[in-house]
């Protein structure tokens, strides 16, 4: 059903026949963009409250309506113990696992007013609540405190709707406005079980800790020792990682490198033992190789071998390639991401899925490339032989993989940004591309009767490296050998 047309005029018309949709988004920023998309850019901006409200005149459900879009700030609402439980040593910790809880305010009842204020008069509700458990439980935040303040839906009809998006492009919010579904309670009450499961424990074990270790260790600063579920298994990991470094003990070894010509040109072997942790049989290994003063070849053959090409990006994907790669941080990456995404250039990037549903155009993204400065070439020959969506993956059902949702170039984006953006852009138009195909061709040699092996490399169709080039398979000089060749000389290397 299509549920949004153009807007009918710049400002609107307030006349008693008109209906009016409320639409809370979950930032201010994702707010205006949804406005401004769906206004076409003809909307009226009202400041001064505790968010701005954007609104113009349009059709929604066939019917002429007024628009009224705003936001939270996250959370309505946090989650704490009722009066009487705030002293620590009147209150015997155990009696918070089933003490009663409230919702709170922090922000003394403004954005509640708010809401309640503007859901006054109002006859639907779309819901643009960020697509995961946490947005759905802000959801029925909105709920509670616009449903009773709305016009009487008549004939039962439904009134209150949930937009599903992952990326907040003027496409993307308009195919989330025409697909309207609603809101999922299940969702929001694992968000609650899971916040009042964090108040309790955590409380618990901090007031308990805190109290019991006071004064026990001396100088030990016990005043307040945290607990909570995510952080304490976190620091477990940490402490348990930073003791294997301080129990690790380095171990010698030795490895035998000799050199040996290949077509004219001087190259290292691999010895097939590896490497020798007792340095006199190291020794005789190596004074074996260095007396032999030519190579015999023992075997020589040629296979054909793939690079895959990488698979759809999560979170920890694109934080572990910008640590890697760009050499920034996670808290740095976030940002960046977050700033691409309501700025409209990628989707959602807080996602755990690696693989796309079914019903995700993979060729509408490759497209936003065929003119590209620095892609474009690529993804028409993407385009042209076909796109392959990236091998296995796990669909988490609440986002895609961090896909781009919009063409850039760096002069669009700021240093940062761009970087981020560069590399999201890059591993999205590997995964989609073909396999890097290469030949190796390996020798296996005889050197004073030990093994050693050298392999060389030709590409046959880079495919995906060809846009992520750091990955790129080194093609080296054909692999010419007789039937022996020249040992120049040998060391024992000390590892």
């Amino acid at each position: 059903m299509m549920l949004y047309s153009k807007p009918s005029s710049s400002r609107p018309t307030y006349n008693g026949g008109m209906k009016t949709v409320l639409m809370v988004a979950e930032k201010p920023s994702i707010a205006e963009s949804i406005a401004h998309a769906l206004s076409e850019g003809e909307m009226h901006t009202e400041r001064g409250r505790a968010t701005p409200i954007h609104e113009w005149n349009g059709t929604f459900m066939g019917q002429h309506v007024r628009y009224r879009v705003t936001s939270v700030t996250g959370h309505v609402y946090g989650t704490d113990f009722v009066a009487g439980y705030d002293s620590w040593e009147k209150v015997d910790p155990k009696t918070l696992f089933w003490a009663d809880i409230r919702k709170t305010t922090e922000d003394k009842g403004r954005m509640t007013g708010h809401l309640q204020s503007v859901a006054k008069g109002c006859d639907y509700l779309v819901l643009w609540l960020d697509c995961d458990k946490e947005g759905e439980n802000i959801c029925f935040e909105v709920i509670h405190n616009t449903e009773s303040y709305m016009n009487k839906p008549q004939g039962g009809s439904q009134q209150i709707f949930r937009a599903h998006f992952s990326a907040i492009g003027t496409k993307d919010i308009k195919a989330a406005m025409n697909n309207l579904g609603v809101p999922n309670k299940g969702a929001s009450l694992s968000v609650d079980a899971r916040q009042e499961l964090d108040l309790r424990m955590g409380v618990v074990f901090t007031r308990f800790q805190s109290l019991y270790f006071h004064g026990k260790y001396g100088d030990l600063n016990s005043k307040l020792i945290s607990y909570g579920p995510c952080q304490t298994p976190t620091l477990g990991f940490c402490v348990a990682r930073h003791d294997q470094i301080q129990q690790f003990k380095p171990e010698k070894y030795w490895v035998v490198v000799p050199t040996v010509y290949i077509s004219e040109r001087p190259v290292k072997v691999e010895w097939e033992r590896g490497r020798c942790f007792d340095h006199p049989v190291a020794h005789m290994f190596h004074m074996s190789v260095a007396e032999c003063k030519v190579a015999r070849v023992e075997q020589l053959k040629t296979s054909q071998k793939q690079k895959e090409r990488p698979g759809g990006m999560n979170t920890v994907t694109l934080l572990k390639g910008c640590s890697s790669k760009l050499g920034i941080g996670p808290s740095d990456t976030m940002h960046a991401a977050e700033s691409l995404y309501l700025r409209g250039y990628v989707t959602y990037p807080r996602t755990e899925s690696t693989a796309y549903p079914a019903s995700f155009s993979l060729e509408s993204c490759v497209r936003l490339f065929e003119d590209h400065s620095f892609w474009g070439n690529y993804a028409t020959e993407v385009l042209r032989s076909g796109v392959h969506g990236p091998k296995g993956g796990k669909d988490a059902g609440d986002h895609p993989p961090i896909t781009p949702a919009r063409s850039a170039e760096p002069g669009d984006l700021g240093g940062l940004d761009w970087s981020v953006y560069e590399y999201i852009v890059q591993n999205f138009l590997g995964s989609v591309g073909r396999n890097c195909t290469y030949e190796r061709t390996s020798a296996i040699f005889d050197i004073g009767g030990e093994k050693f092996t050298y392999g060389s490399d030709r590409v046959v169709d880079p495919g995906f490296t060809r846009v992520m080039t750091w990955l790129a398979v080194k093609d080296d000089p054909p692999l010419k050998l007789d039937r022996s060749v020249e040992v120049s000389r040998s060391f024992l290397f000390l590892g």
